[in-house]
């Protein structure tokens, strides 16, 4: 079973990927919380070159609430993590965690519904690329 969804694509740079999935993203109801740019940490820290990725952390407030209600460690699981990555120049790779597999480890059975309707908003967003 696959832990992430992703789409390919081919029309645009590695920037205006980040800004079109931050905007679907948006479009579905997340904010990004987060943004670590994995390419700059790995220069600075360890002085290597690593194609273009970052990786965003996405999350609805709304689904987060939920979450924390049916489950009060559930906070070491959030913000849903998406990622743009840069595969090879021309080919940008967007990949979202899938929350249904995420929660399985978990065991709370009040979860299955809310990461449904997440993995739903996360699909739409990274299919609506």
């Amino acid at each position: 079973m696959d832990y992430y969804f992703s789409k390919t694509l081919t029309d645009t740079t590695f920037d205006k990927a980040v800004k079109r999935i931050t905007q679907t993203l948006k479009e579905e109801g997340f904010g990004i919380l987060t943004e670590i740019d994995i390419k700059a940490t790995l220069k600075k820290k360890l002085d290597v070159d690593f194609p273009n990725y970052k990786i965003l952390g996405a999350c609805s407030p709304s689904f987060a609430y939920k979450a924390l209600q049916a489950e009060d460690k559930i906070g070491t699981m959030l913000p849903c993590n998406v990622i743009v990555r840069e595969a090879r120049e021309g080919l940008i790779e967007v990949a979202a965690i899938d929350p249904v597999v995420s929660m399985m480890g978990v065991g709370n059975e009040a979860l299955a519904g809310i990461a449904d309707e997440v993995r739903s908003k996360l699909r739409k967003a990274v299919e609506n690329l």
